[in-house]
């Protein structure tokens, strides 16, 4: 009997460390603020700023059911992916932002060895310790013609990654681009609907610039309604940039790790992965699990050779926007 009763002893204190630590988790979280506003000053002194809402951690069902329309091959198999909680920017980064970052990095000499350094370690190039070397020369008109707050579009994955680098160095916060499991788990906002804000592409335009109502232009950022996370633009008006290379098998990697948390892609690549369909794209680009990448037509524009690390010249279909860690910095 005491046998007994010390072992039943044992089985309560295991359940009761289990609930504290579920508890703290939850506390943890639920102690973050939901949102905050990063502000930033230009070395001309003028005030920029980003809003930033929190992605609560979870669980969801990354990928295309097999029977869903238009579904391509690399969009499966599903499987479950544990996300934990960071930050998201409400939306894609902005001209003015980007012309900021232009204005205090850009530089009309590059290090050649240098940047494939920094490529090849995946990081961007850095000169020194508390300078970021930012992009050359763009050719032709970074704006090409929009306004300041439409997206900024037309760079390079490696120069969304240091516009990251400089956002960070300038904030003290760790600035980053989600990856592409956490830009699906945002974009369905706890939904497993098809457009996540939408089971079909009916209501769609109320959401989503695209070919239906894009007027074949990008438009200015939070024109239309966010989804149930508050974030804008998810879905159309350019496609944006996340961390991951691109393979055509990685989901059926991560499928073999049924506890996958906070799953990348590949560690090597020829190209990254871009999500979120364009201003441009019929519907079926715009479903949550719809799949893109960088393709060679997007530097046929850069008379270049070899083609710029930095630009994609008058490619208005691509853009970023930038996500946080949960650091304790997120107060700052």
């Amino acid at each position: 009997m005491k046998i007994r009763r010390a072992w039943t002893h044992i089985l309560l204190a295991i359940v009761a460390v289990g609930v504290l630590a579920a508890t703290g988790a939850a506390t943890a979280e639920e102690k973050l603020p939901k949102k905050y506003t990063e502000t930033i000053t230009t070395k001309e002194g003028e005030k920029l700023s980003l809003d930033m809402v929190l992605i609560p951690g979870g669980t969801f069902t990354m990928g295309s059911p097999a029977g869903e329309a238009d579904r391509a091959d690399h969009e499966g198999p599903q499987h479950k992916v544990k996300i934990s909680p960071f930050y998201m920017c409400t939306t894609e980064t902005t001209i003015d932002l980007f012309l900021a970052y232009y204005q205090e990095t850009g530089t009309a000499k590059k290090d050649f060895l240098d940047v494939q350094e920094s490529q090849k370690n995946d990081k961007p190039a850095v000169e020194g310790v508390d300078a970021v070397s930012g992009p050359t020369p763009v050719y032709g008109d970074m704006t090409m013609g929009f306004g300041k707050k439409h997206p900024a579009m037309a760079m390079t994955w490696h120069n969304a990654m240091t516009f990251c680098q400089w956002l960070s160095q300038k904030t003290g916060k760790t600035y980053r681009l989600p990856t592409e499991a956490e830009w699906e788990y945002a974009a369905r906002a706890g939904s497993d609907k098809t457009f996540g804000v939408s089971a079909s592409a009916d209501g769609l335009e109320e959401y989503a610039w695209y070919l239906d109502n894009a007027d074949m232009e990008p438009h200015a950022v939070a024109s239309r309604k966010p989804n149930a996370w508050g974030l804008y633009d998810m879905l159309g008006n350019v496609q944006e940039w996340v961390h991951d290379f691109y393979s055509p098998t990685a989901y059926q990697e991560t499928a073999g790790n049924p506890s996958a948390v906070n799953p990348k892609g590949p560690e090597s690549g020829e190209v990254h992965v871009a999500r979120g369909g364009f201003y441009d794209s019929e519907a079926p680009a715009l479903r949550c699990a719809a799949r893109a990448f960088e393709e060679d037509w997007w530097r046929m524009n850069d008379p270049q050779i070899p083609k710029s690390i930095w630009w994609l010249p008058q490619m208005d279909l691509i853009g970023f926007r930038v996500a946080a860690t949960v650091d304790g910095n997120a107060n700052k």
